[in-house]
């Protein structure tokens, strides 16, 4: 699985499955949520119009100017150790290391679309066990969970 997972996703040039065994996930099999949000396009920002009493509608300027508005993205991770004690390291770090970025800031890098988004984190759902993770034993121990980013200045 090490080398499927690999160099799938880049945080400020780090692979997270290589540093922290996390990796992105679906909520359902066969689920594209993780695609749609890195791949849905942004609002535009809102247009200043002039409400005039004595007219009908609203006036706009004659050329309008089309800029993006931020975004959230919420991506689903997986996590995955071969014990409850590195299990629960590698999610304290994972998530310290996306809170705390490079001064904040995220970027994180999909080679495969050939993107990078620059972001940072706004918050974590609650965690999904996947496995056991409460209980030593011989099997992996996994989690699934969502982290909500925000995207100032969408590629998008």
């Amino acid at each position: 699985m090490g080398n499927i997972l690999s160099g799938l996703v880049l945080v400020n040039n780090t692979d997270i499955w290589v540093k922290y065994g996390a990796y992105l996930t679906e909520k359902k099999k066969g689920g594209r949520d993780n695609m749609k949000a890195i791949l849905r396009a942004s609002k535009v920002k809102e247009h200043i119009a002039v409400n005039i009493r004595e007219e009908n509608g609203r006036k706009y300027p004659t050329a309008l100017t089309v800029v993006n508005d931020e975004r959230e993205v919420s991506l689903y991770f997986a996590l995955v150790a071969d014990s409850t004690t590195e299990w629960w390291q590698k999610y304290r770090e994972f998530i310290q290391f996306l809170k705390q970025g490079s001064n904040g800031w995220l970027d994180v890098k999909f080679p495969t679309l050939g993107i990078t988004l620059r972001m940072f984190y706004l918050d974590c759902s609650d965690v999904e066990p996947l496995s056991d993770l409460w209980n030593e034993g011989k099997t992996k121990k996994a989690s699934r969970f969502k982290v909500k980013f925000k995207e100032p200045n969408p590629i998008l």
